[in-house]
């Protein structure tokens, strides 16, 4: 072990206590936090030979995974599909999606004993970590054990670069111990490569331009606009982070001095600001309806609550404009592709640098739209929603920027299947 791989362990091994009281305290709104603990020490359940691995920390990495591992399971039907998670809503995510199709653990803590174990008990023929997920401890013991990795949708931001270009002697030999990092693009290629020359770095596209909306999902989107009214104008502000959603709400308020039919569907990025985002609805003086009691709102509503997981498909599919959160604060923004690939033209605050690239190539056949308070999104939607021309126009834009981008699932199916002997 490097003295700084050394020092790494150390420090987790003293902030381990912390770590734990923290699961603990998350376990008062999720109890699935406390669930099968050991697994976070690496004692899962010996997993039956041959096993492909697969980790996707938590809701969104999941979806993006989906496609991969049925491609997998396809191409490689005699192997075990085992998947680590690291939140329980991102465990429920998967079991709705994928039922008992594949075994599901949770990812260990990145200390070297549990690592260990973890690749001792699973004993992986191949590894794929979804997104940018680095763990020196795991990624060193997969190399000792002669399992390749490969770092799938590898996207790097200009300050994460600069984050793990400060930590250069513990990121540098982490992303040399991955088998292949699977970049989104070309931005996110040489990012890379500027932390880990020697690192193999491959552009194999974004995972998230093959998303596609079931018909299960179009269809109960379809159901929540005929309950909100056919005829109505109706928005969605989703993955909204704690500052975003009180702008949200005062430019729908602004939008309805317009439109008072108009109807917004707000959904909080994380299940523990539910109850504050309906509180600050009513504080703005909007009842929400709740979608957590089967709610699909109805003529009268004017902000229906998207307070459950796994729906935002759906909920994006009853809506005309979606604008995506994460944007008006500095979160990075969230991803633009799934409304995107619904035909919805896209709104987002300035700060999006999680999908820089996406949102450049939205920008350019023009069917996203950047504003910067809430009187710039109440005016867009005004705008959109009374020009139904141009909203289709941008929307169809949307959909073509979808469609180029489509095929790096099968392109990393194949990468990976190279590994499956």
């Amino acid at each position: 072990m490097t003295p700084v791989r050394g020092l790494y362990s150390a420090a987790l091994y003293l902030l381990l206590p912390l770590v734990l009281v923290r699961l603990a305290w998350r376990a008062r709104r999720d109890r699935g936090y406390l669930g099968r603990v050991r697994e976070r020490f690496g004692r899962v359940t010996p997993v039956a030979r041959p096993c492909a691995w697969v980790h996707a920390v938590s809701v969104g990495e999941v979806i993006a995974a989906v496609p991969v591992i049925r491609g997998l399971a396809r191409r490689h039907p005699d192997y075990t599909l085992l998947v680590t998670t690291t939140t329980p809503t991102g465990a429920r995510q998967l079991r709705r999606l994928l039922g008992d199709d594949v075994l599901h653990a949770w990812l260990p803590f990145d200390l070297p004993g549990a690592t260990r174990r973890f690749i001792a008990r699973v004993r992986p023929v191949a590894g794929v970590i979804m997104e940018t997920e680095v763990w020196p401890n795991l990624f060193r013991a997969s190399r000792r054990a002669g399992v390749p990795l490969v770092l799938a949708n590898a996207r790097l931001s200009a300050a994460s670069a600069r984050g793990y270009t400060r930590l250069r002697r513990l990121a540098a030999p982490a992303l040399e111990d991955v088998t292949l990092i699977a970049a989104r693009g070309e931005v996110d290629a040489a990012r890379f490569r500027g932390i880990a020359p020697r690192a193999r770095v491959e552009v194999l596209g974004n995972l998230k331009f093959d998303v596609a909306a079931d018909a299960a999902a179009t269809e109960t989107g379809h159901a929540i606009r005929r309950a909100l009214g056919v005829g109505r104008p109706v928005w969605i502000a989703a993955s909204t982070h704690a500052g975003e959603d009180e702008i949200v709400l005062e430019a729908h308020e602004r939008l309805r001095r317009a439109r008072p039919d108009a109807a917004l569907i707000l959904v909080p990025r994380h299940p523990e600001r539910f109850a504050p985002v309906a509180r600050a609805c009513r504080a703005a003086g909007f009842e929400p309806a709740l979608r957590s009691t089967d709610a699909r709102g109805d003529a009268g509503t004017a902000v229906l609550l998207g307070d459950t997981m796994g729906e935002l498909l759906a909920l994006y599919a009853a809506a005309d404009v979606a604008f995506v959160g994460g944007s008006l604060v500095q979160a990075g923004g969230h991803n633009p592709l799934e409304p995107a690939a619904l035909g919805i033209p896209v709104l987002t605050g300035p700060h999006r640098f999680n999908f820089e690239e996406v949102f450049a190539a939205l920008f350019a056949d023009g069917a996203a739209i950047e504003v910067e308070d809430a009187r710039a999104l109440a005016a867009s939607l005004e705008w959109l929603l009374d020009d139904a021309a141009d909203r289709d126009r941008r929307g169809c834009a949307a959909a073509a920027v979808v469609a180029r981008g489509r095929g790096s699932t099968e392109r990393l199916v194949a990468q990976v299947s190279a590994y499956l002997r």
